[in-house]
C-alpha cells in the first residue's frame, strides 16, 4: 500500500516537472527581438551584462534620446566605464553622469534587486529592459516580480549570436527559467 502511494507521488512529481519544463521551454522560445520591431522610449534603460551587443545597444538608446538614464547592471567591480565601452568618446550627446554602473549583482535576480534601488533613486517611472531574446523571458518575469507595479517595464530584446539558440543553449536557459519560476517569481 505504502509503495503504491510512493509511486503515485513520484508520478505526480514527474508530471509536474515535465509540465513546467514544457511551459518554460515554450515561453523562452516565444521571446522575439523587439529591438528590431519596436521603437520604445523610457525614462531609463537597464542593460543586463553577460552577452554581446547589450551594452552598445544601451548606449545607442541613450544617444538617440530614447532613454534619459542608462543603468548597466552586473558590471565587473573592477571595470570602469571606458573599459566596458571604449567607444564612448564617439557618442557626443552622452554625458557620463547619465550612465550608472551597477557592480554588486551577479545573477538575474541580483540585477533586479540592485536595479530596483537605482531606478527608484533616479525617479524612473518607465524602464526599457535590454538583454538577449534568449534571456528575456526569465529577466522580464524576475523584474516584474521585484519592481513596484507603478514602474512600467518594456522589453528590448536583442539577438546575441544566432536568431534561434542552439539545443544546449536553449535547454540551459529553460532549466534556469524553471528554477526561477519556482524560486523568484
Amino acid at each position: 500500500m505504502k509503495k503504491g502511494i510512493g509511486y503515485f507521488l513520484l508520478a505526480l512529481l514527474a508530471i509536474g516537472f515535465f509540465s513546467l519544463l514544457i511551459r518554460e521551454r515554450k515561453a523562452v522560445n516565444a521571446s522575439t527581438p523587439t529591438s528590431w520591431t519596436e521603437n520604445h522610449g523610457a525614462d531609463c534603460a537597464v542593460v543586463l551584462t553577460g552577452g554581446p551587443g547589450r551594452i552598445s545597444e544601451g548606449f545607442n538608446l541613450l544617444e538617440q534620446g530614447r532613454v534619459k538614464k542608462l543603468i548597466i547592471s552586473g558590471v565587473n567591480p573592477s571595470s570602469t566605464l571606458y573599459q566596458i565601452f571604449p567607444q564612448l568618446p564617439a557618442f557626443f550627446r552622452i554625458s557620463e553622469e547619465d550612465v550608472v554602473l551597477e557592480k554588486r549583482s551577479g545573477t538575474t535576480y541580483g540585477n533586479a534587486v540592485q536595479s530596483e534601488a537605482l531606478v527608484g533613486a533616479l525617479k524612473c517611472r518607465s524602464v526599457l529592459l535590454v538583454t538577449s531574446t534568449l534571456h528575456m523571458h526569465r529577466a522580464i518575469k524576475t523584474f516584474r516580480a521585484r519592481f513596484p507595479l507603478d514602474v512600467q517595464i518594456k522589453t528590448h530584446g536583442i539577438v546575441s549570436g544566432s536568431l534561434k539558440p542552439g539545443f544546449f543553449e536553449l535547454n540551459v536557459e529553460v532549466l534556469k527559467s524553471m528554477f526561477y519560476a519556482l524560486w523568484a517569481y
